[in-house]
């Protein structure tokens, strides 16, 4: 018998301490390793961020850096204000949608945003220099930014748009410097910059119905109409879904009557004059023909429609200096295969209508795609950064494979005859630059109701060797003819030296 005890026997606490310390080590390194990832990893990003604290007081106080083209043009610059201080100045209202603003009552926009953060000096891009410069004595060290556009290439895109809505994207599809990016209607962006001026031009530019400060460039999103096209050639021959000799033996009777898909009608009828050809696919490129296109979406399906449409950017903002709206081939939500709803969405998706939704950028990278071979290049526009430690240059990267060479050869043939063939002539006429052989693709995209459909032109030259990949859209501009004539003028600009 026990007395005054238990006979309960006392467990060893060795364990319980181990538990305890690996407790305590588990929890030390998720401290350290939340601490690591913040302050090493998103360093860089959370330090340029443009609502970041120190970034927006640097803007206050710091004389930024001035912005140049890529002829050594300034279209930024800093001049005294009347109360003290300084404001920016802008060289020309063709760059405001692009450059923005930096006012001390409006913030920023654009360019003079998205860099905020390298023109106050806050960040360089080299990690070491940002990361030694808070123990310098002079830690702020503003940047120069370089831009690959020209502004005489600008400013001639502005003045053929006029007083029309819309845009121009051109750029260098081996590259994929911007060469050009205009948004209609302009602003005058001094005039918000200037503090003795900005309540006026602020309450000017929120009034006027154009948008002005929508860049229509990145941030409009259009029916695209034909131009679409090269993305289902370039989905539709990648797939082996068809060649350059297919044929439907329908379609030259569905030109007159029209093409019944699940009980909804399919309409072209605008080349009538190709009578009872059954058209292989690059003279359906040339003429533009709905019933090949329609029938070729259906070959691919939408599961591959939407797939090459995703490789190409679509889905998703792209990869840029400035944020982007996502272009879409479907709304999405359909169970017939890449979120279509059924035959009749992707059917007319495969020609550039039903839910597809596109930013000029976006198009102007499908036809720097085919340009370059099948490779689409990193859109930018900054090419180099300039402080006091030295310049920082920004060189081209290919961003995504979408076509092999092959099939980017085909897709650029059929593009050089719809341009310069004489069936392609009654759809592109104006779009050839003189003496060089030219690629392209018109667009009429139908908006429904009354209103004019919007103009498009996608294309590039020289086809051999293309220097300029290029895509227009003019809001409620009629026909395509419209927007081939604008890329033509502008193209052969560029190409004849006038654009350096």
């Amino acid at each position: 018998m026990t007395i005054g005890g238990s006979s309960a026997s006392h467990r060893p606490v060795g364990p319980n301490v181990v538990r305890v310390a690996l407790a305590l080590v588990v929890a030390f390194a998720a401290l350290a390793a939340g601490a690591g990832y913040w302050q090493v990893f998103q360093a860089a990003p959370l330090s340029s961020a443009p609502d970041n604290p120190a970034v927006v007081a640097a803007a206050r106080n710091v004389v930024r850096g001035r912005i140049l083209d890529r002829g050594g043009r300034v279209l930024a610059s800093n001049v005294p204000a009347a109360g003290g201080g300084a404001y920016r100045a802008y060289a020309d209202a063709s760059i405001a949608p692009l450059i923005g603003y930096a006012s001390s009552l409006y913030g920023t926009a654009g360019l003079e945003r998205a860099y905020n953060a390298q023109l106050t000096g806050l960040q360089t891009g080299d990690p070491v220099a940002d990361a030694l410069r808070k123990f310098q004595a002079t830690p702020d060290d503003p940047a120069d930014l370089t831009l690959s556009l020209s502004l005489p290439l600008q400013q001639k895109a502005v003045a053929l748009l006029g007083a029309d809505r819309g845009s121009v994207v051109m750029l260098d599809p081996s590259t994929g410097e911007v060469l050009a990016m205009a948004s209609t209607p302009t602003y005058d962006a001094s005039a918000i910059a200037d503090p003795a001026t900005a309540r006026a031009a602020w309450a000017a530019v929120q009034a006027n119905a154009g948008h002005p400060l929508l860049d229509r460039a990145i941030q409009g999103l259009y029916v695209p109409g034909s131009v679409f096209k090269i993305v289902t050639s370039l989905a539709a021959l990648g797939s082996g879904a068809i060649t350059p000799s297919t044929t439907y033996p329908q379609q030259p009777g569905a030109e007159r009557s029209g093409l019944v898909i699940s009980g909804y009608r399919v309409v072209d009828g605008h080349h009538l004059f190709t009578g009872n050809t059954a058209l292989d696919f690059t003279q359906a490129i040339e003429v533009s023909c709905n019933i090949y296109f329609a029938l070729t979406g259906l070959a691919v399906g939408g599961a591959g429609l939407a797939a090459e449409a995703g490789r190409l950017g679509f889905g998703s903002p792209l990869p840029f200096d400035l944020p982007t709206a996502a272009s879409q081939v479907t709304s999405g939500g359909g169970n017939f295969g890449g979120g279509f709803k059924d035959p009749v969405e992707l059917a007319n998706a495969a020609y550039g209508q039903a839910e597809v939704l596109v930013t000029p950028l976006q198009m102007a990278l499908v036809a720097a795609a085919v340009a370059n071979d099948g490779v689409v290049m990193t859109p930018h526009l900054v090419t180099s950064l300039t402080t006091r430690a030295g310049v920082r240059t920004v060189n081209p990267s290919p961003w995504r494979d979408v076509a092999t060479p092959v099939v980017a050869n085909e897709v650029k043939t059929a593009m050089e005859q719809a341009v310069e063939s004489q069936w392609g002539h009654y759809f592109t006429a104006g779009a050839a630059v003189p003496g060089i052989p030219t690629a392209g693709k018109t667009g009429t995209a139908q908006l429904g109701g009354s209103g004019e459909p919007n103009s498009w032109f996608i294309g590039f030259a020289p086809v051999d060797h293309p220097a300029v990949a290029i895509a227009v859209v003019i809001e409620g501009g009629g026909s395509g003819l419209r927007a081939a004539a604008l890329a033509g003028e502008l193209m052969t600009y560029d190409l004849k030296g006038l654009g350096s």
